[in-house]
């Protein structure tokens, strides 16, 4: 499948620096967002960091996602790849972690990641926090991730409700993020992937001001005006924090 993609970020109109970052690679097939954890020193070096350790770990892992491509789907098959993504994550955590323990200034730093492999009819995502993947097919908004936070495991554990949610104080606590312990649990798993598929991945100053309704039509636009629509969205519902987002189309 032929695959175009566009990633922008914007500072937003609230905050002093930009903590978040992002990769795209249309030959490779992977894309990762990530959100530097806002408040603590260093959160756009983290992020950095950790975009450019999961990149790497992932690039060197060409046998493995070829092998991947040419064997059938399989339960060996998508572990093999699944554990490429985890290690991937696990080595921005040793970095970012590493650094943070070294550097006095950076102590605390930490960021969230959202990645996404596509491999011939399969995509392969790795998740650690609040930042979100999504998928537009035939109309249909999925939300492949889940949020990494204090409020989203309220609302399963049916602490509180959707409702009483939007209201919540703890909306920006994080209960998993790269970086600041020395190893977190990465979510992963393999979706399928068809042509005319679309998939959206942004930070929490995007998808914060976002309504699900509206994602399929921005995401039907060309990738990069998508990209400046969502951010100009943000920017003016108040532009709090960050804005990311990368959007992919999948071609026949």
């Amino acid at each position: 499948m032929q695959i175009v993609s566009c990633g922008r970020t914007d500072i937003g109109k609230r905050r002093k620096s930009n903590q978040d970052a992002f990769f795209c690679d249309d030959e490779l097939g992977f894309y990762i967002v990530a959100d530097g954890m806002g408040g603590h020193a260093g959160g756009d070096v983290a992020a950095q960091e950790a975009v450019e350790a999961v990149r790497d770990m992932v690039s060197r892992g060409k046998d493995v996602i070829e092998h991947f491509r040419m064997s059938p789907v399989t339960k060996e098959t998508s572990g093999a790849i699944c554990r490429l993504m985890e290690s991937a994550v696990q080595s921005a955590t040793y970095m970012v972690y590493g650094m943070a323990a070294q550097l006095p200034g950076y102590h605390g730093m930490g960021t969230t990641v959202s990645a996404l492999l596509l491999v011939g009819a399969c995509g392969v995502t790795a998740q650690v926090g609040d930042t979100r993947i999504y998928c537009l097919r035939d109309g249909e908004v999925v939300q492949l991730t889940e949020d990494h936070t204090l409020l989203n495991w309220q609302i399963r554990e049916g602490v509180i409700s959707p409702e009483e949610a939007q209201h919540s104080p703890h909306r920006n606590i994080i209960t998993r993020a790269v970086g600041n312990k020395d190893y977190v649990e990465v979510d992963t798993q393999v979706v399928s992937v068809t042509p005319g598929d679309r998939f959206l991945i942004c930070s929490d100053g995007l998808h914060g001001y976002l309504r699900r309704g509206e994602i399929p039509d921005i995401l039907g636009r060309v990738p990069d005006v998508a990209c400046e629509e969502l951010i100009r969205l943000a920017n003016d519902r108040g532009g709090k924090d960050n804005v990311t987002a990368v959007v992919v189309q999948v071609l026949g």
